[in-house]
């Protein structure tokens, strides 16, 4: 992802109405607004037939325009090739720095990997179902469910095949925080950890999303990236001050 603070990148969002609900829909764009300032918001789907009529009383209050795309043959979705067009268009324009792809369908995996090979930024938002070929395309991936409002829910932290905790969550928990997922975790720390074996949180954060473009620690039940780490009891924290009273740098590190 840019470097560039995230108030000055201009965003392109392309939603998918076939594929993607009108739930939350402010949740989804609030979301968005964390990475940079949507200046195109596309909407595309058919709009004479009833599966969008939901969408229909959320465009107005999110300032979404909606492009009709009429289903020229059955079977076939025209909806993905007005996206792909548009994308292409927007980005001749050089009017953005990024696109949002909102979808959860695979045939959108080419154009992620076109957009990004032009030097785009690409998020993803999909459902849990989202085909991993498109997950893969994007430098970032969110699930929706993820975006849903607060809910009580279980999380089970896995370390191993005997022992699990159990602790209780405010958000949706999509997965567990399985023996892969502390695997991923170690060796990200591993590559990048000075001679004494300390990582900065935040590097290793971004690394994490390289591997692993739908790596969220909301993805587990958690808020930040810290306190999953704390939750897995394999790895020591230390907080270091900075001229800044206000700010902390958080390093981590494998216990011996």
């Amino acid at each position: 992802m840019k470097n560039s603070n995230s108030k000055d990148i201009r965003i392109a969002v392309l939603i998918d109405a076939d594929n993607i609900p009108s739930t939350n829909v402010k949740a989804m764009m609030e979301e968005i607004a964390k990475y940079g300032t949507p200046t195109f918001k596309r909407i595309y789907g058919d709009w004479t037939k009833p599966n969008v009529t939901g969408w229909k009383n959320v465009l107005l209050e999110n300032a979404i325009t909606p492009i009709q795309q009429y289903g020229y043959t059955v079977g076939k979705n025209a909806t993905d090739s007005a996206m792909i067009i548009d994308a292409m268009d927007i980005l001749y324009t050089e009017k953005v720095d990024g696109f949002c792809i909102v979808s959860s369908d695979s045939d959108f995996t080419r154009l992620a990997t076109r957009l990004r090979e032009a030097g785009m930024m690409v998020i993803g938002l999909g459902q849990k179902k989202t085909p991993n070929p498109f997950i893969v395309a994007c430098d970032k991936f969110i699930y929706l469910e993820i975006l849903t409002p607060a809910i009580k829910s279980n999380v089970k932290i896995e370390v191993g095949k005997d022992k699990k905790e159990s602790r209780t969550s405010e958000v949706e928990t999509l997965k567990k925080v399985d023996r892969d997922t502390i695997n991923l975790i170690s060796s990200t720390i591993t590559d990048l950890a000075d001679d004494s074996g300390w990582a900065f949180l935040g590097e290793v954060g971004n690394l994490l999303l390289k591997k692993q473009p739908d790596f969220d620690p909301r993805n587990f039940g958690f808020a930040k990236l810290a306190p999953l780490i704390k939750s897995i009891g394999k790895f020591e924290i230390d907080e270091r001050g900075t001229d800044k009273k206000s700010i902390k740098l958080v390093y981590v590190r494998l216990k011996a």
